[in-house]
């Protein structure tokens, strides 16, 4: 790795308004530039947040970390600890869930402490493998919501064609991850550390990207390659979803016949609305958190003398926390609006509870392995929560709005 000189290294970092998942910044009030026929070097003094601001951040995404990952894992969770669960749309939930873990766990706590002390202490490897990582789970959370929102299309649709089957199920989740992996593999190649002298005296490393062309923000490649990935994981899905849920939306509201024939079929009508209700605010909650992210590359790619001023800094902050929230509320909107992860959520809250007690663990696993069977045995007419077969768990049994289930 060549080395570079501090000057290079402090205007590329603070210039960087590349799509990359993590920004270190400068504060320019305290540039010194020395004169010397013709050229002059540049000394930066990084930003420094006032302590209180850096508390009140790091809680902001501490909170990010713990919900995100203790969220996706429960439902990865309930899907795995109940074979009736094991839909075609849970799987790809499931995968949906995995790859907000991944960035929840491996990039969003890293880069935060990276943006925050403009500081690397993580090392060469991992300077790859994160920016890496991050592309990667973001894609594949990304294709795994166009996935399911075209399988919800040829469902509802084309109800006539064949369903996808669990194996082309576990293919098409394959293909995402290495689509994905493709689209990240630059990161691995690219991206590289340095170290870069203070003016106090004192020393950091500096991870940033290196392409053929130049250094990042000065390379023609690394914007096209930025572009490309925005459309691929933001725009062009964005566009292909709203086809497909309008199309939807269009079927399940918009025709007078569905449901009319039978109560059995209107309850099916039912309970793919809800489905579709579900699936339409994790797609718009994605589009939200990740518009603000796009826009900052936007503007500051013809701007880029933003990226000079110190409130960026936390303007920055607050854009990167929003996009990783996206991670931390798929669970909780399962959670509100799919009665039978709402069941399991509340089912792993009890084992957690009931952690020191084998018996009420126990218990509690076969609660959670026969959850989808209780929901079954209600008849979907009832409406006043009563029931002629008998199960297990009678807590469900009081609770339970039959008209209310969801099958995903």
């Amino acid at each position: 790795m060549a080395s570079l000189s501090n000057a290079s290294i402090n205007e590329s970092v603070l210039n960087n308004t590349g799509n990359n998942f993590f920004v270190t910044f400068y504060d320019v009030d305290k540039n010194r530039y020395i004169n010397d026929t013709g050229n002059y070097t540049e000394e930066y003094q990084p930003f420094m947040l006032p302590v209180g601001r850096q508390v009140l951040w790091s809680i902001l995404f501490c909170i990010i970390v713990v919900a995100a990952t203790l969220g996706n894992f429960v439902v990865i969770w309930i899907v795995a600890g109940n074979r009736r669960m094991r839909t075609v749309t849970n799987y790809l939930l499931v995968n949906l869930s995995l790859a907000d873990a991944m960035i929840s766990t491996l990039n969003v706590t890293i880069n935060f402490v990276y943006m925050l002390y403009n500081h690397w202490p993580f090392g060469y490897f991992y300077c790859k493998f994160n920016q890496f990582v991050a592309v990667v789970s973001i894609s594949a959370s990304v294709f795994t919501l166009m996935a399911i929102s075209i399988d919800r299309y040829m469902a509802i649709v084309n109800p006539l064609r064949p369903r996808l089957g669990k194996r082309a199920t576990l293919a098409i989740m394959t293909a995402i991850w290495v689509g994905s992996a493709v689209i990240g593999s630059p990161n691995l190649v690219y991206f590289t550390t340095d170290f870069d002298y203070l003016p106090d005296g004192s020393v950091r490393e500096v991870c940033y990207s290196e392409w053929p062309d130049g250094l990042t923000t000065r390379s023609e490649i690394e914007y096209i390659y930025n572009v490309i990935f925005m459309m691929v994981t933001y725009f062009i899905p964005i566009i292909a979803m709203t086809y497909t849920y309008a199309r939807i939306g269009r079927e399940l509201w918009g025709s007078k016949s569905i449901g009319e024939s039978s109560q059995r079929q209107a309850d099916n009508v039912k309970s793919k609305r809800r489905v579709v209700k579900m699936m339409i605010v994790i797609v718009v909650i994605f589009a939200v958190c990740w518009l603000p992210f796009h826009v900052y590359f936007i503007v500051t790619s013809n701007y880029p003398e933003i990226t000079n001023y110190p409130p960026i800094q936390e303007i920055y902050l607050a854009i990167y926390w929003l996009a990783m929230s996206n991670s931390m509320l798929n669970p909780i909107i399962l959670y509100c609006m799919n009665f039978k992860f709402r069941r399991g959520f509340r089912q792993f809250i009890r084992c957690c509870c009931a952690f020191g007690d084998k018996d009420a663990r126990r218990q509690g696993m076969y609660e959670l392995q026969h959850l989808d069977r209780s929901l079954h045995s209600y008849s979907p007419t009832q409406k006043n929560g009563t029931s002629t077969v008998s199960v297990s768990i009678q807590s469900f049994n009081n609770t339970l709005e039959n008209d209310n289930t969801t099958k995903v």
